[in-house]
């Protein structure tokens, strides 16, 4: 940013993966840095992110793809299997160039969060155990209250901090204006490698639109998923009240399930949400600014929430560091992402219907569907669809270069 002679102070809600990624890439351009997380310390565990397209280009900017392919995970494709866990369809990792609904590069979200946090512990201050409360923003920059006490100013405030982010919130108004349910909810859990995946990540449908999933891990685990199709709205509810409808939802789904739902009390990172789309219209108001799932998130079955997190950050970062201001930045920022997040939050043919058919005719449809994905024309469709990881051009930028 040219309009300042001394360093920017930026805080980041969020230390995930956007904010972390953000952080590292304007520490590299004279930034002060500071990253507010309301967990107490990094969230170790979490299901399979992908890093495809330009998202692995950044990642390669950044010099962090050798410790993303050491910590990767070994996931050779996916499978439809039946109640008796036969194979009805499958997709190779490598069917689409390693693009398609496995990605070649898999890993637990907490192995990328930790490789980011290392990346940036010597450059950017962390505050776990916190998160912001108030926002006060004029036109040089922003007041900011914490939860634990106290007001500081920063110049810029950046939300980073998910779906249901509190800074969007304080900046730009409530949820329910910018989260789109998609009629569904979504757990997910680790539980003991069953020891027969052969590396590849099985789904199983039951009819009533309930899916269950078991995907390979490192180190002896695996990582069991539940979703449900729904068109009623469950609000906030505690640990036990999620497990709880879980049981009530999946009682009687044969497959795995039962080792599931036995497994899924003691499990230390059980995670439990509705399925949502994120659309906000304009991604900055004042010297407040979204990035990644805060200001546009197509959801888990859009499947490109790190690829549009890790190539945000990288743009957000760039025109900050080139602009003449923080306006003028946001304004590059959006310019430069618009398509990419159009393309990239653009839901897969049917929806959370497609994803969890209600009927076992439906589900055998699904099932026919997948097997055709290999074969023209269907293989030439979804090649389009798969390739909108790669659909920016990531311009250099020569002041984030130190």
């Amino acid at each position: 940013m040219r309009e300042h002679r001394t360093q920017p102070r930026v805080l980041i809600s969020g230390g995930g993966i956007a904010g972390p990624a953000l952080a590292w890439w304007l520490t590299r351009s004279g930034a002060d840095v500071t990253i507010v997380e309301k967990a107490p310390g990094p969230r170790p565990g979490g299901h399979a992110v992908d890093i495809r397209g330009a998202a692995r280009g950044v990642a390669e900017r950044m010099g962090l793809m050798p410790a993303i392919v050491d910590s990767r995970v070994d996931e050779r494709g996916i499978a439809l299997v039946d109640a008796r866990g036969r194979r009805m369809a499958a997709m190779p990792a490598g069917l689409f160039g390693g693009e398609g609904i496995v990605a070649e590069i898999e890993i637990a979200r907490g192995d990328l969060s930790r490789i980011l946090l290392d990346a940036t512990a010597t450059t950017t201050a962390y505050r776990f155990g916190d998160r912001v409360t108030g926002l006060r923003p004029d036109g040089d920059g922003v007041d900011v209250t914490f939860a634990s006490g106290g007001t500081e100013r920063f110049d810029i405030v950046v939300g980073a901090d998910g779906v249901h982010s509190g800074v969007r919130a304080l900046a730009f108004g409530p949820e329910a204006s910018y989260v789109r349910p998609l009629g569904g909810y979504g757990a997910y859990f680790t539980v003991p490698d069953p020891g027969d995946l052969a590396n590849w990540f099985l789904m199983f449908n039951a009819p009533g639109g309930r899916v269950a999933g078991v995907r390979p891990e490192r180190g002896g685990t695996a990582k069991a998923s539940l979703s449900f199709r729904t068109s009623q709205r469950h609000g906030r509810l505690d640990r036990a009240a999620q497990q709880r409808l879980l049981a009530e939802r999946f009682a009687g789904v044969g497959w795995r399930v039962p080792s599931f739902l036995a497994a899924m009390p003691g499990a230390g990172d059980f995670y439990f949400d509705s399925i949502d789309q994120v659309r906000v219209e304009r991604w900055a108001r004042g010297r407040v600014v979204l990035l990644g799932d805060a200001g546009y998130c197509g959801s888990p079955l859009a499947g490109l929430g790190t690829s549009l997190s890790l190539v945000g950050a990288y743009v957000l970062a760039g025109e900050l560091a080139e602009a003449t201001s923080p306006e003028a930045a946001f304004a590059a920022y959006q310019a430069t992402m618009a398509a990419y997040v159009a393309d990239g939050t653009r839901l897969p043919p049917g929806g959370m219907a497609g994803f969890a058919p209600g009927s076992r005719l439906a589900i055998r449809l699904r099932a026919a569907s997948m097997n055709s994905m290999g074969r023209w024309p269907m293989k030439q469709l979804l090649a389009r669809q798969f390739g909108k990881a790669e659909a920016i051009d990531l311009k250099p930028y020569p002041a984030l270069v130190p």
